[in-house]
């Protein structure tokens, strides 16, 4: 199973950072469609962070695992922008969440 937990601050309840880790097992390597829209949504969040707004967050990935931490020092314009990259990517994983429960939960935590 994938388990993706999404950690919001309390003053403001924004996304401070976010966590995925394991293996649907939907399908074999190479056809499983759950790891591959998690990876994809994931992936591509920080990715766009990165190429859209020039923040680059926090990373540590590796096999199975990707934790995001977005940085504390941020303009408050883009600092909004960055939160609504993050809100579109629940809104997706939440949605995979929905037709493949079994396979994936997303957890949201405030810090």
């Amino acid at each position: 199973m994938v388990k993706v937990e999404i950690t919001r601050s309390v003053p403001n309840g924004g996304i401070i950072s976010y966590l995925s880790e394991g293996h649907a097992n939907y399908d074999g390597h190479g056809k499983d469609i759950v790891c591959a829209g998690v990876s994809t949504v994931t992936f591509g969040t920080v990715n766009s962070i990165e190429a859209l707004l020039g923040i680059v967050p926090e990373h540590t990935i590796h096999e199975g695992f990707l934790k995001i931490d977005i940085p504390e020092q941020i303009e408050p314009k883009t600092f909004e922008q960055v939160q609504l990259l993050l809100e579109s990517m629940v809104v997706m994983l939440k949605s995979i969440e929905e037709s493949y429960g079994e396979f994936l939960t997303v957890k949201e935590t405030i810090q």
